[in-house]
């Protein structure tokens, strides 16, 4: 069943050498860390493509018209604004202006997601106006709403643990759902007990 008035925006970052996963590569190097991001990426795709639904991709810096992303299933769009807030801004405007009506994003460095937790954000926004994904570094992994709400996207230190707890203040007078928590990748602890990465992580 497709489902057209629901929106799945996933934000990337072109996978060049050095300018992706910087706070990983700190400890792994720039390699591994583009490899890593390259495997997240790939693992984006598994997961989302059988959704019978509107699937954005949101590139850093410039469109890749031929990359993992097929043309027929995702279609490609670009990020702008000042900072992280400003860009998921307009990018829940633009899926709201093109008629959508439930909209989800989420980032493209979530191991533990699964297709079934999309399908139940989207679910969840059957009853509730916003759905959030709880990081458990303090953000949160996925951001779901029925209505734009600008509030959400202003006087937030991105990357820093106080965004899920400054988000769900100014939703506490919302009807909201919390998913629950995962484990996003930023550091090199992220991803040093998980057997998967154990072969990047070979000399």
């Amino acid at each position: 069943m497709t489902h057209p008035k629901d929106l799945l925006i996933i934000f990337t970052r072109n996978p060049e050498l050095g300018k992706c996963k910087t706070r990983l590569a700190a400890t792994v190097g720039d390699e591994v860390a583009l490899d890593i991001y390259k495997f997240l990426l790939n693992h984006t795709k598994n997961f989302t493509k059988g959704l019978n639904i509107n699937k954005w991709v949101c590139y850093s810096d410039h469109i890749w018209e031929n990359d993992i992303w097929d043309n027929p299933v995702y279609q490609k769009k670009i990020q702008f604004g000042n900072d992280l807030g400003q860009r998921m801004a307009n990018a829940f405007m633009n899926g709201f202006e093109a008629g959508h009506e439930k909209i989800i994003i989420i980032g493209s460095d979530m191991y533990d997601l699964t297709e079934n937790d999309l399908k139940e954000a989207f679910c969840s926004l059957d009853h509730h106006d916003y759905v959030i994904g709880p990081a458990i570094d303090g953000g949160y992994y996925l951001l779901g709403m029925k209505v734009f709400n600008p509030l959400l996207f202003d006087k937030k230190n991105w990357g820093m643990d106080t965004v899920l707890e400054a988000t769900v203040q100014d939703l506490k007078d919302e009807n909201y759902a919390l998913l629950a928590p995962k484990n996003d990748i930023d550091y090199f602890e992220d991803i040093k007990d998980i057997e998967i990465f154990r072969s990047f992580l070979k000399n």
